[in-house]
């Protein structure tokens, strides 16, 4: 038999432990292999996102700062109820106004609904590119009865169009309802759609139906109703 292979693993240790036997040399250890950039980028990726989860936690109410924030929120699974969110809620996507907020808030109240991305791009007026980085935290939910509306492309500036132009782009208004904001309107032009159905007490459904199809320029307000004689 050949000399030292009589001897386990434990013995061994044990006699080049207290000098009996001369220590072994280590065996080099291969080196780890290097991460592919993918690899390296989906790491980061991880921490980032384990680091935006943690920081989360110590503050629910924080701000997303960037578009990155924002999908990375998204895979930790916070999404936003677009019909049912708080000013809070909404303040927390990055680049949004506390204007653009205000208004969606009052519309809420007033009842109004959203039924996708495309709703919230026009009532805003947003760039696309803009409107994409929220997508996946919003949830369109529809509460209630009602169908969602189907868009219209041309917008109606409701502050200086005509009696006629109101009558033949937006059939839905009735000659009551044009006549009352004509007249409304001369008082002070209307800010926003918001602002609109508070003044004239439409309904939620009708307001629904006009996002996307009105507008509010500003300036002096059209052309006044023709008086009785």
């Amino acid at each position: 038999m050949a000399r030292g292979h009589w001897l386990d693993p434990f013995a061994r240790s044990l006699l080049e432990a207290t000098g009996q036997l001369p220590r072994r040399p280590n065996p080099a250890r291969r080196p780890e292999p290097a991460q592919t950039p993918i690899e390296a980028i989906q790491t980061e990726e991880v921490v980032e996102r384990d680091l935006l989860e943690l920081k989360l936690r110590q503050d629910p109410q924080r701000r997303l700062q960037d578009p990155s924030e924002a999908q990375r929120a998204a895979a930790l699974g916070w999404r936003l109820d677009v019909n049912r969110a708080s000013a809070d809620d909404w303040l927390r996507l990055p680049g949004i106004t506390a204007t653009q907020v205000d208004l969606l808030v009052r519309l809420q109240r007033g009842g109004v609904q959203l039924s996708g991305i495309d709703d919230l791009e026009r009532l805003l007026e947003l760039p696309r590119s803009q409107v994409l980085t929220w997508e996946p935290l919003l949830l369109f939910r529809w509460y209630g009865d009602g169908a969602p509306h189907s868009a219209n492309p041309r917008a109606v500036d409701l502050n200086h169009a005509t009696a006629a132009a109101l009558e033949q782009e937006l059939p839905q208004l009735d000659a009551v309802r044009r006549a009352r904001l004509l007249r409304e309107r001369q008082r002070t032009p209307f800010r926003d759609l918001a602002d609109l159905q508070q003044r004239l007490q439409w309904p939620p459904a009708l307001v629904e139906e006009l996002i996307g199809k009105v507008r509010f320029g500003q300036g002096p307000a059209g052309p006044q109703l023709p008086r009785s004689a």
